[in-house]
């Protein structure tokens, strides 16, 4: 088998057809399953898709995902038509089918002493609009150990190709909080006695400042803001406080994903600290 790819069964025009349809959004609610391109991120969810589509150059490459996702049950078909499935210039070769993954958040605002740190660590996106920003947000929120990311209404799709194909995979190492507005979000964080922090480039508060203070320590959720013209006053007024990162060069401002790497990387190591 790991060295035979051939010896899969092809996909067929109707197998190709129907996962070419969960490019659309609409099909990807209706369906409850959303498409996953690249080696990286299907290693992550091999045992769990629905199905997998991969050019016999691909199976050859990646034999052991091959070989693991049957092992599985998982269906692994052949097709060299693999250009169908994705909207990225260069295909790469692999593309899985996996249900959708979000959760509720009650759950996400309990202690889990499973993290190795007993403060929750919480990402809310405030109206990300840009699929690969958004992609960045969840990479790294699973890089600096957060225990989830809640996308509030407004956000693009978490399952849209271009957000998944930007998390190479993180996508499925942390919870997923979808359809909650910020107001219900802070509200929930601060009866759970999580405290609300709104990243802004002209927040009152620096990061160095609240982690001098002992802020950072405790259990954080921070609020990130559209990429173009950040947190409106209405989301921002609902945050505890709105921080700033202290820039010293000439740089106008962040991008929305330096600035979530710093802010998170910063409270991490603060709880991790503590």
């Amino acid at each position: 088998m790991t060295n035979e790819p051939t010896a899969l069964p092809t996909a067929s025009v109707a197998q190709l057809r129907s996962a070419r349809r969960l490019l659309q959004r609409k099909q990807r609610e209706r369906t409850g399953t959303f498409l996953v391109e690249g080696p990286q991120a299907v290693r992550e969810c091999a045992t769990t898709c629905d199905r997998i589509f991969v050019t016999a150059a691909a199976a050859e490459r990646h034999a052991d995902l091959v070989t693991t996702a049957v092992s599985s049950g998982v269906e692994v078909l052949l097709t060299e038509d693999i250009d169908q499935l994705t909207d990225a210039i260069t295909p790469q070769g692999i593309v899985g089918v996996h249900r959708t993954i979000d959760l509720a958040l009650d759950p996400l605002l309990q202690p889990d002493p499973a993290n190795g740190h007993e403060a929750r660590l919480l990402v809310m996106a405030a109206q990300i609009r840009d699929p690969g920003n958004l992609g960045t947000l969840i990479r790294c929120a699973d890089a600096f150990g957060a225990d989830g990311v809640i996308l509030t209404t407004g956000s693009v799709d978490p399952y849209n190709p271009k957000t998944v194909r930007a998390t190479v995979g993180s996508l499925f190492h942390l919870p997923i909080v979808t359809g909650i507005t910020v107001a219900e979000a802070t509200q929930a964080c601060r009866d759970a006695g999580i405290g609300v922090l709104a990243a802004d480039g002209s927040g009152e508060r620096n990061l160095d400042e609240l982690r001098d203070a002992g802020r950072l320590g405790a259990p954080v959720a921070w609020l990130f803001g559209n990429e173009a013209w950040g947190l409106p006053e209405s989301d921002r007024a609902l945050a505890d406080e709105a921080v700033r990162v202290p820039m010293w060069g000439r740089a106008e401002s962040l991008n929305l994903g330096s600035a979530a790497a710093v802010c998170l990387y910063a409270t991490a190591s603060a709880q991790h600290a503590g």
